[in-house]
């Protein structure tokens, strides 16, 4: 592994003083961008595979969506939600259409969007469902990963994101991921909603067996109980389908939205719901200064028509086949399994993936790890076919064939 240069410890030894230390990058030092393309410090050029976690599916400083940015912020950035902008209901119309629902609650995180729906969920148990006051349950999944606030990080089974944080918020039930039967049995008169990833990404990217999510959406309906889609790394565009949702024809009662929203420009989240989910909120009993703004509404509006105008999902529905096909000739005693979705691909290992990520990052490559074991593989949706090609050869190199 090659040294790492003066200038990028400089900026690694200044973090590490004044930063606190509660991640654990790759060491490089990125300065400038453009498309699937990162640049370092030192000026050398390496392919982005994990998009900000899916929240550059468009490419890193698209100009379409700069130059919505650029106009906007001349305009008006923020007037909180005392007064009404033009912006917030044109993001609203387009993105509720878009998802083929009736109302959207903007917020700025995705932690925050999951909230908004916790919320919105619990006081849809008590008004609509009948709901003992303080009584109502939220289903979710071990494995999960919804965010970091407490009350999110309260249901999660990662041990490392729980322990010091206590004491957590009751009222959440988990069962096993990908599993009907458990989701069946766990549901009882106070339960109001089922919260689920369809693709638990954080954790390795597990795809549940097919059929999951059509069945799950059957069993909710039958017992009059919400489902909550967490999209927020998945949606708009990144398995190749607009929403992974759409690969079994589900629509649930909401969809948890953010990342991609906005282009990696700016944060803001959704929840994007039936009229009767939404329509639990009245004035005063939720909202966010930021959520809704005119500069992220603008930002968020071009995001959503640079996925269409360029045919984004299409693109990852067969860049994604390719590149899996391509990584599925991997031959090495290392690699347990290769799978994936679209542009949402994991190689699995027997041993700790961080070193590879490494070797990786040596070739130009940038890739993370996550729950020590797995590559997530999730390059921008606009990258080329030539440049996927080129880091296959990396992989290659990294891996054998």
């Amino acid at each position: 592994m090659s040294q790492v240069t003066k200038k990028t410890d400089e900026f690694i030894a200044l973090e590490d003083r004044w930063g606190a230390h509660n991640y654990h990058p790759l060491d490089i030092v990125v300065e400038r961008a453009e498309g699937p393309w990162l640049y370092s410090v030192e000026g050398r050029r390496y392919l982005d595979c994990l998009s900000a976690y899916s929240a550059v599916n468009q490419g890193h400083c698209h100009p379409d969506i700069l130059k919505a940015l650029t106009q906007q912020a001349a305009r008006v950035t923020l007037t909180s939600r005392a007064f009404r902008n033009n912006q917030l209901p044109v993001f609203c119309k387009k993105l509720a259409s878009l998802c083929g629902l009736d109302a959207v609650v903007p917020m700025n995180t995705g932690a925050e969007a999951v909230e908004t729906a916790i919320k919105a969920a619990r006081r849809w148990g008590y008004h609509h469902k009948g709901i003992a006051t303080d009584r109502a349950e939220i289903i979710v999944c071990e494995n999960n990963f919804h965010g970091r606030t407490t009350t999110i990080v309260g249901f999660s089974s990662d041990s490392g994101s729980r322990q010091g944080f206590g004491p957590f918020a009751p009222g959440f039930v988990s069962i096993p991921f990908g599993d009907v039967e458990q989701l069946e049995a766990a549901i009882n008169s106070n339960t109001c909603a089922f919260l689920v990833e369809p693709i638990q990404c954080e954790a390795g990217v597990r795809i549940p067996p097919d059929g999951f999510l059509r069945e799950a959406a059957a069993i909710c309906k039958t017992n009059d109980v919400l489902l909550l889609l967490d999209e927020i790394q998945t949606g708009l565009g990144r398995t190749g389908r607009m929403f992974c949702a759409d690969h079994e024809d589900v629509r649930p009662d909401a969809f948890i939205l953010g990342k991609a929203l906005a282009g990696g420009f700016y944060p803001v989240s959704a929840v994007v719901g039936s009229k009767e989910l939404i329509g639990v909120f009245d004035p005063g009993s939720h909202g966010s200064t930021y959520g809704g703004n005119p500069l992220g509404c603008a930002v968020a509006l071009e995001a959503l028509q640079v996925i269409e105008r360029q045919k984004l999902v299409a693109r990852s529905a067969e860049m994604g086949e390719w590149l899996l096909g391509e990584l599925s000739r991997l031959h090495n005693s290392a690699i347990k399994e290769i799978r994936g979705r679209g542009l949402m691909v994991a190689i699995e290992l027997h041993e700790l993936a961080r070193p590879y990520c490494e070797q990786l990052k040596e070739q130009g490559v940038l890739c993370k790890e996550t729950h020590d074991r797995v590559i997530r593989i999730a390059p921008p949706l606009i990258t080329e076919r030539s440049d996927l090609e080129w880091a296959v050869d990396k992989f290659d190199k990294v891996f054998g064939v």
